[in-house]
């Protein structure tokens, strides 16, 4: 792994310095003040903006189609990382939207994509059921042919963002009798179509995701996505995505962990708590000379750095598990005032070891449970074959 520094070439600095002018000018405090308080993680203005700008298609679009170079593409997925553009949008977007290329028919490609790229389209995952658990193959939200039509019914949980969004990524049943992984259909939904109806709920985190209900909703075969009961061939990529089980890239210009969006706020959490613990106070001693202290920070720093450089599938383990270790202890190194969330009066860290201690659960659950991972790590990687949850039976 080379850790040498990236020297910019004239023109890249310029790309840096105009890309930190526009966050600075986009994401104000009153953006990131709102973001908290609707929990979210997106803001029309700012993503209308990017998407006047270039930023939107120059991220989405391959450098050969016009996209950006390999360095400015990461010199801004880590500008708008530092500066908390609310994005979590514009992440389901970009996956669906490959998704809609590859299996949309020109007709529907020539109806998304342009706004995908201009920022007025968004699109949404409607995988998760209410019943349904990390196993998104057992789908219970049936489509029924009509004619040139399918009639949908069903429900699904954690549609992130749909209330921002126009049309949803959904995974329906087709054939209830066939095997699992044969039955599934994909279909890019309007968001706007009769029958549909969007609940909000908050998370721990003080996040906004929904659940989404299809009440005879009819949807035109024109926006199927791939064959009839062909789903998981049009699944495989996206979810290989979300997992992270991608191929990283050879110039090395890529985060190593796949969960970094996530972890990069256990991060700010350790960077705060140093500043804070290494600070002498009134008698001269620094909290980190307490040898308790320097050794539970020490632990929960070194983790941390682990943890973010850990790639692949198993990058989402390493990091949802150590946010969880870590905060606990950041939480009771710092002291009681550091139980206090973001934007109150006398928080020491300003809330932010407060907020990975609650966000870190969601992170173990995002995309698939730890659970779900760590079998998928014994099952494929370690050979160690597919778990049994049956009940044993006694003698």
């Amino acid at each position: 792994m080379n850790f040498e520094r990236v020297e910019l070439s004239v023109e890249d600095q310029a790309f840096l310095d105009d890309t930190r002018a526009l966050l600075s000018s986009l994401v104000t405090d009153e953006v990131l003040r709102r973001d908290r308080e609707t929990g979210d993680n997106f803001d029309e203005g700012v993503h209308l903006a990017l998407g006047t700008a270039g930023y939107l298609a120059g991220e989405w679009n391959s450098e050969a189609d016009g996209g950006f170079p390999r360095v400015r593409r990461r010199l801004w997925e880590q500008e708008k990382r530092r500066f908390h553009v609310p994005w979590v949008t514009s992440g389901t977007t970009s996956m669906v939207a490959r998704s809609v290329q590859e299996f949309g028919s020109p007709e529907l490609r020539d109806e998304v994509l342009p706004g995908v790229l201009s920022g007025h389209v968004r699109l949404c995952l409607g995988y998760t059921e209410p019943e349904g658990g990390s196993d998104i193959a057992t789908c219970k939200t049936r489509a029924v042919r009509d004619g040139e039509h399918w009639v949908v019914n069903g429900a699904k949980m954690f549609t992130t963002g749909a209330h921002n969004c126009q049309y949803v990524f959904l995974i329906t049943n087709t054939d209830p009798d066939a095997p699992k992984h044969r039955s599934l259909t994909m279909f890019l939904v309007p968001l706007d179509t009769p029958g549909i109806e969007i609940q909000g709920i908050r998370t721990v985190d003080g996040d906004r995701t929904n659940i989404v209900y299809y009440s005879d909703v009819r949807v035109d075969d024109r926006y199927r996505l791939g064959e009839v009961n062909g789903g998981w061939t049009v699944l495989r990529e996206p979810l290989n995505a979300e997992h992270g089980a991608v191929d990283a890239s050879a110039d090395g210009l890529q985060d190593v962990s796949i969960m970094m969006h996530q972890g990069g706020f256990m991060v700010s959490a350790c960077d705060r708590a140093a500043a804070i613990v290494g600070r002498s106070g009134r008698d001269g001693r620094r909290p980190v000379d307490d040898g308790s202290v320097a050794y539970r920070f020490g632990r929960s720093v070194a983790r941390m750095e682990v943890a973010i450089s850990t790639p692949n599938v198993f990058g989402r383990v390493a990091l949802a598990q150590t946010m969880r270790d870590v905060a606990p202890d950041l939480m009771d190194v710092l002291g009681e005032a550091a139980a206090l969330p973001i934007d109150t009066d006398g928080a020491i860290d300003d809330g932010a070891s407060e907020y990975v201690y609650r966000f870190a659960p969601l992170v173990g659950i995002y995309g698939g449970t730890l659970e779900v991972f760590r079998n998928m790590i014994a099952q494929y990687v370690l050979g160690l074959g597919k778990p049994s949850y049956s009940v044993a039976k006694t003698p």
